[in-house]
């Protein structure tokens, strides 16, 4: 398994840890009779702050991985996979870990910082393939 390969592997395990840390905040936030519900109306209690973070972290993360997933495919399939991708899938998967705690206690303007720096890791490294 390339190395880029095995980060994507624990970006998804990544996401695993910030889905569970959404449901479990959401769980506290609704109650478990909405949670466990078939959802058919609104919660009579709304997310709190944190669990609306939590939410909107969760979702940047899906958008996020959907990209760096195909950067590393086609680093992977176009057997391109050098020491600048590697330490940009690295650089990715960092991000992600940071984002979550900056996008949680509302550290402006690093969760926009830590935001792009996975970003430009993503594009440097469907840029590289293309060189």
């Amino acid at each position: 398994m390339t190395p880029e390969l095995t980060v994507l592997a624990l970006a998804i395990l990544l996401q695993a840890v910030q889905f569970v840390a959404y449901s479990v905040r959401a769980n506290l936030d609704v109650g478990p009779g909405y949670a466990m519900s078939a959802r058919d109306r609104p919660p009579s209690r709304p997310l709190g702050e944190l669990g609306g973070r939590l939410q909107r972290a969760l979702s940047n993360h899906f958008e996020g991985l959907i990209l760096f997933t195909a950067a590393v495919l086609l680093v992977t399939l176009s057997g391109q996979s050098t020491g600048f991708t590697v330490a940009c899938a690295w650089s990715y998967l960092v991000a992600r870990i940071l984002y979550l705690p900056a996008y949680a206690f509302g550290w402006r303007p690093w969760r926009s910082v830590v935001w792009l720096a996975g970003f430009l890791a993503t594009i440097l490294m469907v840029i590289s393939t293309l060189i």
